[in-house]
């Protein structure tokens, strides 16, 4: 049986993603641990962790992913914007540390014009330095992007120089189909998954990934548009998400969408579609 899941809000408490995530038929969920909008955040209070924790071992589901906020960019040359980025960082890890989270998310960030290879460095070293402040066994899950300008991650070959560069057990990939798509990997039928995923392991090695953001694409082939789509109504399309959910290397890895919510289909509704292309 494959894991299926959605991105689901911690409106209220954090308790209360659990049940909107069995109420939307997840296996597995992402969240953010906090408002992802902002630098400030309150720590975590005992009763949150206890809350959660309990809430979770009742419901059975797993594994849960924790995605960073939106703000930090860990390669951005501007002094402040890396500092508190570090500290968010550090900070996260403690939190899904506390939760008993075992995956954090995280965009690779932009350079900002400052050029490719110091970004990389000062993202390299940023996360070197929240390693060290955060100790656990918390996995930092690197993302690929779609290829915008200035920004880290598009290329498979550009995120294994930064996992070479870091400790092979506290860190591994996250698997985004739209922004694979729209960095200029297709995943439109068979032949062209094989291919895309052949890169892909060639590059890294698909024993270094542990969650897949399952996400059509509203952009075409290589437009480096980040867009999310309803799964089989973009881009991709219906034949490309059954060729790549019937890859066994897939199939076993945690599924996440982080589809729209709108007339057309919901999150419940993304998670049916998904496992009907999956053929379950």
């Amino acid at each position: 049986m494959i894991r299926v899941g959605c991105h689901v809000s911690i409106a209220g408490s954090l308790s209360d993603a659990v049940g909107r995530a069995e109420k939307r038929g997840c296996d597995c969920f992402q969240i953010f641990s906090r408002n992802p909008r902002g630098w400030r955040f309150k720590d975590l209070a005992d009763v949150d962790i206890a809350g959660f924790r309990e809430q979770l071992a009742a419901s059975g589901l797993g594994p849960v992913v924790d995605h960073m906020p939106y703000l930090p960019n860990l390669a951005s040359p501007k002094g402040e914007v890396y500092e508190k980025s570090v500290v968010t960082l550090t900070a996260e890890l403690g939190r899904c540390d506390a939760l008993g989270i075992p995956y954090l998310v995280m965009h690779l960030g932009s350079h900002l014009g400052a050029g490719i290879e110091e970004g990389r460095k000062r993202l390299i070293d940023g996360i070197l330095q929240a390693f060290d402040a955060a100790a656990g066994e918390v996995r930092l899950l690197l993302e690929n992007t779609a290829g915008t300008k200035n920004g880290l991650g598009g290329a498979f070959e550009e995120i294994a120089l930064i996992l070479d560069a870091l400790p092979e057990e506290r860190t591994a990939v996250c698997f985004d189909t739209c922004h694979a798509f729209a960095a200029g990997y297709d995943l439109r039928d068979a032949e062209a998954v094989g291919e895309s995923l052949d890169r892909f392991d060639g590059a890294i090695g698909l024993e270094r990934l542990h969650v897949v953001h399952c996400n059509d694409c509203k952009g075409a082939l290589g437009s480096h548009l980040d867009r999310h789509e309803h799964l089989g109504l973009g881009a991709i399309g219906e034949e490309g998400f059954r060729a790549f959910l019937a890859v066994p290397a897939i199939r076993r890895l945690p599924l996440i969408c982080e589809t729209p919510v709108d007339e057309r289909r919901d999150d419940a509704g993304n998670i049916r579609r998904l496992r009907e292309l999956a053929g379950e």
